[in-house]
């Protein structure tokens, strides 16, 4: 066990390294953050704030002189610099983990040679390949292999006449080419994993998305049991056979005939687990630290049911937000990351509004939106 009063480390500072970094402050650990962004908000409650390229030899070199252990907020850092964590102090999760995330050609390999079902899809990497990934089912969405979250890096491919276009659209980088399935329902299963094999499991959320970001994530989740079950062994399957230590996210597809579909992996944790700061006896972020540490696992129960809204930066525009709603309501528990510039789609808080039902959590929701947001 690293005990409370050591220095842990974490890689990147945006909004999960300040929550990292606010949940290991509570036992007394001092976090140095690494980000190359001088206004990173994780590094306002850091003890130190690295502020350089992820690859900066001697910066790299002071920073793990200093800590016990080291921990990931993102799964985009460099592989050469994972390497050098991982060959002198516990990396959280490994690299092998990391790699396998940074990749979509990757993560389906990895996936399939696993035995789970994902959406059918194809790869184009060069010209050639574009014969055969027009032989997938049509809608479909190209991504770029690397680099592309929350929507970025994607296209729209309505038709296979439309996928050259649409390719070059994306700069003729490597892509996934993915058939777009009639869905049900979306939902992730978080886990924390300790480096004993011990794993334990959060409520499953359910998720909403609007252009192609997390919009609303709400627990409990409208799924039955069997779903919910076939969910989490398969998220296990995958952190058993990374031999992963720390918090894992799986992102599931429950298809309109009801097959279940592995959709993406985050080796970190989730924006759609955000609900566990205030609905869960241990949120995600205090097992983060637990199996950073070697601490004892802690308790997963949910003590409320709860909605999580993102604050996209288009709250920001025109009059701003309605901060009176946001501040004032009894039911609504608001966090803000402190980002200095607001920009559409760019995630600047969030809102966990607890409820005694999952139905009045939503209806607060409609109330805090406005009627004609949808909700």
């Amino acid at each position: 066990m690293i005990a409370p009063g050591s220095v842990l480390g974490v890689l990147g500072g945006g909004q999960l390294g300040l929550m990292f970094a606010l949940a290991a402050r509570r036992l007394d650990y001092d976090v140095w953050v690494f980000d190359p962004d001088p206004k990173a908000p994780a590094a306002a409650v850091a003890a130190r704030h690295f502020c350089a390229p992820f690859t900066e030899d001697a910066v790299l070199a002071e920073f793990c002189a200093g800590v016990a252990a080291v921990t990931v907020e993102r799964e985009q850092i460099p592989l050469s610099t994972l390497a050098y964590c991982a060959e002198r102090l516990p990396l959280r999760p490994g690299p092998e983990a990391l790699r396998i995330a940074q990749d979509r050609r990757l993560e389906k390999a990895f996936f399939r040679d696993l035995g789970l079902v994902t959406a059918p899809f194809a790869l184009l990497e060069q010209a050639a390949d574009l014969p055969a990934a027009a032989q997938l089912a049509f809608p479909a969405i190209l991504k770029t292999a690397q680099d592309g979250y929350d929507g970025k890096g994607q296209v729209a491919v309505a038709s296979a006449a439309d996928l050259a276009t649409a390719w070059q659209e994306l700069g003729q980088r490597p892509a996934l080419l993915e058939a777009r399935v009639a869905l049900r329902q979306e939902f992730s299963v978080i886990l924390a994993r300790s480096s004993d094999g011990l794993a334990v499991f959060y409520p499953i959320a359910e998720n909403r998305h609007r252009h192609g970001i997390l919009d609303l994530s709400i627990v409990p989740c409208e799924l039955s049991e069997a779903h919910q079950e076939q969910a989490r062994r398969a998220a296990l399957r995958i952190a058993e056979a990374l031999e992963y230590v720390g918090v894992l996210a799986v992102e599931f597809f429950l298809s309109a005939d009801g097959e279940l579909l592995v959709n993406e992996m985050a080796p970190r944790p989730h924006n759609s687990g955000h609900y566990t700061l205030d609905a869960c006896v241990h949120s995600q972020f205090d097992q983060q630290v637990r199996a950073l540490t070697g601490l004892p696992l802690g308790d997963t129960r949910l003590l409320s049911p709860v909605a999580m809204l993102n604050l996209l930066g288009e709250w920001w525009q025109g009059a701003g937000p309605d901060w009176n709603a946001w501040l004032c309501h009894p039911q609504v528990k608001p966090y803000l990351y402190g980002k200095s510039e607001a920009r559409p789609g760019r995630k600047m808080g969030h809102l966990n509004i607890l409820a005694e039902s999952r139905t009045a959590a939503l209806r607060t929701v409609a109330e805090l939106c406005g009627a004609d947001s949808g909700y």
